[in-house]
């Protein structure tokens, strides 16, 4: 599925993200920024040991503490088809009623936003916090689409925003809920 949005171009797929040619990917990172399961871990082991000596220095000269969930921070593509790699740590699930939207939609935004301040013209996104972290997929996905669609509209960049699915099942509720959430016919 391919919408445009002013400038902006939104691309709804499947694949696997790792795999992405746009100029940045990004990862669903752990506070650690040193790699884990999922997503996470198939994008350190792909794009190899740059990204985990860039991954180390932002930990000694940025955040000693880890990366604060919300936030984002960007590194070489390694060996990886992308240029770059933006990191955002998104929310533990917990219910949703301890802020999980607020920082889900901050993991999206900050991404986009340190993707515009870098001019870079193509990102794409996987599913944030819907691993491990235990986000309901539906519940991640329309608060994904509201931030991307919001972003894009407000900013007129980056030129290309996809959201990479790796599910079949999983592409098509995002699709759905994209034609419903833009008023498109189904």
């Amino acid at each position: 599925m391919e919408v445009q949005l002013g400038k902006c171009r939104l691309i709804i797929k499947k694949g696997d993200i790792t795999e992405e040619d746009s100029e940045a990917i990004v990862n669903t990172a752990n506070s650690s920024l040193m790699g884990g399961g999922g997503v996470d871990g198939a994008i350190h082991a792909k794009g190899g040991e740059q990204i985990d000596r860039e991954c180390l220095e932002i930990r000694r000269t940025l955040y000693p503490d880890g990366l604060p969930p919300g936030k984002a921070v960007i590194t070489s593509g390694g060996r990886l088809k992308a240029k770059y790699v933006i990191h955002t740590v998104g929310p533990i699930w917990r219910g949703g009623k301890h802020g999980e939207e607020r920082v889900l939609r901050d993991a999206y935004s900050s991404s986009l936003d340190l993707a515009c301040q870098r001019n870079i013209r193509s990102v794409a996104f996987p599913a944030i916090s819907t691993g491990a972290y235990g986000y309901p997929m539906k519940q991640a996905i329309e608060v994904a689409l509201r931030a991307v669609i919001s972003f894009l509209r407000e900013r007129e960049c980056p030129e290309e925003v996809r959201l990479v699915f790796y599910r079949e099942s999983d592409l098509q509720l995002v699709e759905w809920l994209a034609r419903d959430m833009l008023g498109l016919s189904n």
